[in-house]
């Protein structure tokens, strides 16, 4: 088992706080998700140079990759409601045949 680095503790304990100031607790469901990535979306022959042409569906993290933490909890799915006051100008003539 690795030992946990101290800046590792200080990065928690950074997370910890913005989470504290956000009202988020431990019940909430959290989803992390990582961005700033490529990936390559196209096969390439057998025979390419590896360096250059990497395998289908290989994933790269760019220098400026990101971390995404959503809080399931605190989303709720709300569906868009029509705007009651958006009435049709002209009248629909169908299709011309």
């Amino acid at each position: 088992m690795t030992a946990i680095q101290p800046s590792s503790v200080a990065m928690l304990g950074e997370f910890a706080i913005a989470l504290e100031k956000l009202g988020w607790d431990r019940n909430d469901e959290l989803s992390v998700e990582i961005g700033g990535v490529a990936v390559t979306g196209t096969a390439t022959h057998p025979d390419a140079n590896p360096k250059w042409a990497k395998p289908y569906g290989t994933v790269t993290y760019q220098n400026d990759a990101f971390i995404i933490i959503k809080n399931k909890s605190r989303n709720p799915v709300i569906p868009s409601q029509p705007n009651p006051e958006l009435n049709q100008k002209h009248p629909y003539q169908g299709e011309n045949k």
